[in-house]
């Protein structure tokens, strides 16, 4: 039997944001974009929910979508109880889901259900995410993003969707000026070694802190280069970083430092080159989540091009 037993819980710190100035200078002399990255310190408390269980439970949640039964199905999925969700929504609430999409099954019962039939009439969401297509033929690229991700508006790059629920997943799209920059072919940035360095070197310069105690280890894991379905060459670079940090960075002595892992991220871009400009599909994603989203990540990045645009 499920048992639910809750501690005091130590006050948590505010997540927080910060604006990230992005820039390809290493690339060309010209500036992209800036770009918001979601910074989520790893912060586990000493006092917190936790659940026991003998056995795998079937467990029914009212509402399941909001404030505190988002975590708790969360928690409840992670440690191997089937869940089903009891809800209001109208659309299908399983991309909406905290627990793995691959393993939840949410029960779909919205007001217009209420209002029509009975519940021997409710029906069970479809366990995929599925795609939406981005267009953009003012400025000339597209890609596939997963449906129930959402766009954040002013965050500084040119289009910008996230995971509702996982704040350090994203997508983004930033890209030189023409009037700065001519590019020809993607070719112009070196092979794809030399275009993972950039990279990097971009990222890290990013992410640089005023901090004390902060500390950054970095690879690039891939790199490679298609030619895709419109004719044209693309780089895919693929990167880990890690942020440590102190908790106590002014103790006077060494042993009271203790340095901890902050986050743990995989970066994919792909670059690609059309109307002289550089385009950058960049997305994010906590390395200990990316092999679940592994596959839907690649095929967003297997789906950008960029469009010749016409004047």
């Amino acid at each position: 039997m499920a048992k639910l037993a809750a501690v005091q819980h130590q006050h948590r710190p505010p997540s927080s944001l910060s604006l990230l100035p992005s820039s390809f200078s290493d690339f060309s002399g010209t500036r992209l974009h800036a770009c918001i990255q979601y910074k989520r310190k790893v912060w586990q408390p000493k006092g917190a929910l936790h659940v026991t269980a003998s056995s795998t439970k079937k467990i029914v949640i009212m509402g399941g979508t909001h404030f505190i039964s988002v975590f708790l199905s969360r928690l409840l999925g992670k440690v191997g109880h089937q869940v089903t969700l009891f809800t209001r929504v109208e659309a299908p609430i399983i991309q909406q889901l905290p627990v793995p999409r691959r393993s939840v099954m949410a029960l779909i019962l919205s007001s217009c259900i209420f209002s029509r039939v009975g519940l021997g009439d409710t029906a069970f969401a479809q366990p995929s995410v599925g795609f939406r297509e981005y267009i953009d033929t003012f400025d000339g690229y597209s890609f596939k993003y997963p449906q129930n991700w959402v766009q954040v508006r002013g965050a500084g790059a040119d289009i910008f969707f996230r995971d509702p629920y996982v704040l350090d997943e994203n997508i983004s799209v930033e890209f030189s000026s023409p009037s700065s920059s001519r590019y020809k072919s993607v070719e112009d940035l070196g092979p794809p070694e030399e275009a993972g360095k950039k990279v990097l070197k971009q990222y890290l310069t990013e992410f640089m802190s005023t901090r004390l105690g902060v500390r950054r280890e970095s690879n690039v894991i891939s790199t490679s280069s298609r030619i895709a379905d419109d004719g044209k060459m693309y780089y895919q670079v693929e990167v880990n970083i890690k942020s440590y940090a102190s908790n106590n960075e002014l103790a006077v002595m060494p042993q009271d430092r203790v340095v901890r892992l902050e986050w743990d991220r995989r970066y994919l871009s792909v670059l690609g080159v059309d109307n002289n400009r550089l385009y950058e599909l960049r997305l994010q994603t906590p390395e200990n989540v990316f092999l679940e989203e592994e596959n839907d990540l690649r095929q967003v990045m297997d789906s950008f091009r960029v469009n010749t645009v016409t004047s």
